[in-house]
């Protein structure tokens, strides 16, 4: 890490050794926002595509012969077979069940609900039955459909969370460096690809894939900082090997003549201290948040 003065005057460390202490003694162990429990309106978007079909489908609760009136359901409004997967927690629309299994063979049955698949009647009205489904309406175990996958969908939200946890992140550093470029009248861009940087500034940086997205770019004088962010509240192989790639990516842009940024948090880093060390000692900048918030991403950007 390259020493500056700015890290004695804002938290008050004399050295490399004192600042890499500081950092992982100030790592945090959540940055859990209350937006990262449930995304409410993509959960009711979801619900408003599919509503009238969910309601239609009310007509089943309770029916006795009810095998009989799905299929006639199925006669008069088509389009419910499309909800089949939701209405089991599935995103996806095609299934390949294992029907029959011994010594000589194992046999499978496909299932497909895509809109434009001609799906035999039969086989809807079979997975619905086998998958529990139909029963479960049947003995009025449901009360209201829509309101059942209401629930059925914020389970599926929950599925989310880890990519909200890397947006609450980010969304945290955007606030300091909107701040920034905001009070020193400097320009920035947010999931920034070399075309977007290019078409915004006319400058060009090398990337080492197309499909590669910086989380920020400041521009300062036609001086470029790209910044990378990462929170990892938890263990896991792959903080040894995102330390490793930051140091590829430092070599990268550094040769390109722009200076890079990585800012990384949370207690994960802990049990893996020796890689995020390694990459501290390689590369010019790392910062987590509470030294974002000391004023040291702001100074670096300033003092270049």
């Amino acid at each position: 890490m390259k020493y500056l003065d700015i890290f004695k005057k804002n938290i008050d460390c004399s050295n490399e050794d004192e600042v890499f202490k500081y950092l992982l003694s100030t790592l945090k162990d959540t940055i859990t926002k209350w937006d990262y429990f449930v995304n409410w309106a993509k959960v009711f978007d979801n619900i408003k595509e599919v509503e009238v079909d969910l309601n239609i489908l009310n007509y089943l609760i309770g029916k006795d012969n009810i095998e009989e009136e799905f299929s006639y359901l199925l006669d008069k409004h088509p389009s419910i077979t499309r909800l089949i997967p939701i209405l089991i927690a599935c995103r996806e629309n095609k299934f390949r069940i294992l029907n029959i299994y011994n010594k000589d063979s194992f046999q499978y049955e496909n299932y497909r609900f895509k809109k434009s698949d001609n799906i035999e009647k039969s086989k809807i009205i079979e997975f619905a039955k086998k998958t529990g489904f139909l029963n479960l309406l049947e003995n009025k175990r449901i009360k209201n459909i829509v309101d059942y996958v209401i629930g059925v969908e914020v389970g599926l939200d929950s599925n989310g969370r880890k990519n909200r946890g890397g947006k609450s992140m980010e969304d945290i550093v955007e606030f300091f460096i909107n701040d920034i470029c905001r009070r020193s009248g400097l320009e920035y861009l947010k999931e920034a690809t070399s075309d977007r940087v290019f078409r915004k500034w006319g400058m060009k940086i090398k990337v080492d894939k197309s499909t590669r997205r910086i989380d920020f770019v400041i521009n300062k004088n036609s001086h470029l900082f790209l910044i990378e962010t990462n929170f990892y509240g938890g263990v896991g192989s792959k903080l040894k090997s995102t330390a490793g790639e930051y140091k590829s990516m430092f070599d990268f842009w550094k040769s390109d003549g722009h200076d890079f940024i990585w800012i990384t948090d949370g207690k994960g880093w802990h049990s893996t201290s020796l890689p995020l060390l390694e990459t501290f000692n390689y590369i010019d900048y790392i910062l987590n948040l509470e030294m974002v918030s000391k004023g040291l991403l702001e100074d670096i950007v300033l003092m270049s």
